[in-house]
């Protein structure tokens, strides 16, 4: 009842891209790849209400026309070849039109723009370590930090239970960004709703990724992949600001070295 009497708990939970009580659908998209996911989620829920209605007209229309008050002699009917012909291609032309955005959107997650900035992501059982390499000359001098959840005993007033994490991820906006994740023992999964990214982490591979942040924000995700006992305590913070601020984390961290 405490935050629910505190306004500033719903402020800083409106500023964050995360999951919340009784939420139906989608977070507000951050990157185009989300955008068109949420996009190719709508479009295929039309075409799934129609052919809802229309199953349901049959079938009703059916127990009307063929209760055995109405109709006590069955139809010696077993075979209609228009109506095979009808039901064969109507659920193949309706794949198709569904194929045609699904396959675009495909195609646009597995393109990988020259990317500006790479951002390392290592899944551990149970944090994650994200290396920033682009900006050392030597492996001793890259900008490496764990990332572990925030226990709930040490929470500060308007954090999220179970999302925060002690190091975030700070991202610049409206930069082209490659992902490359892997994990150091077992499956591991990082995934980030509002950017539309889920990547495994497999042990000696890389998989890679990329994103495109649309806004400044703070993006919650968790591991999803079951991983062990603490599977549910890896939560991933993203922050995403201005190029500006940016630069200056960096050289913070820099520094830090």
């Amino acid at each position: 009842m405490f935050f629910l009497s505190n306004p500033l708990f719903f402020f800083s939970v409106a500023l964050c891209d995360a999951p919340q009580a009784w939420q139906f659908g989608f977070q507000d998209p951050a990157s185009p790849i989300a955008q068109g996911i949420q996009d190719l989620h709508n479009d295929i829920c039309f075409f799934m209400i129609v052919v809802l209605v229309f199953v349901v007209w049959m079938l009703l229309r059916t127990l009307w026309h063929f209760h055995w008050t109405k109709n006590p002699v069955p139809s010696k009917i077993i075979h209609g070849t228009f109506l095979e012909i009808v039901w064969t291609i109507t659920p193949s032309f309706i794949l198709m039109i569904i194929a045609v955005p699904s396959f675009a959107l495909l195609y646009s997650m597995d393109e990988i723009v020259d990317p500006s900035l790479t951002l390392k992501v290592i899944g551990h059982q149970w944090y994650w370590t994200y290396e920033y390499s682009d900006y050392s000359l030597s492996d001793d001098g890259s900008i490496v930090f764990d990332s572990y959840m925030i226990p709930e005993d040490d929470l500060e007033l308007g954090q999220l239970r179970l999302l925060e994490v002690d190091n975030r991820v700070v991202l610049p906006v409206h930069t082209h960004i490659r992902i490359i994740i892997t994990a150091a023992d077992v499956l591991h999964s990082w995934a980030v709703p509002a950017l539309g990214v889920k990547c495994d982490a497999v042990p000696g591979r890389l998989n890679q990724t990329s994103v495109f942040l649309k806004r400044e924000g703070v993006f919650y995700g968790q591991c999803s992949e079951i991983c062990g006992a603490n599977h549910g305590f890896m939560p991933i913070v993203v922050e995403g600001v201005q190029l500006d601020d940016y630069l200056h984390w960096v050289s913070n961290k820099l520094e830090d070295i």
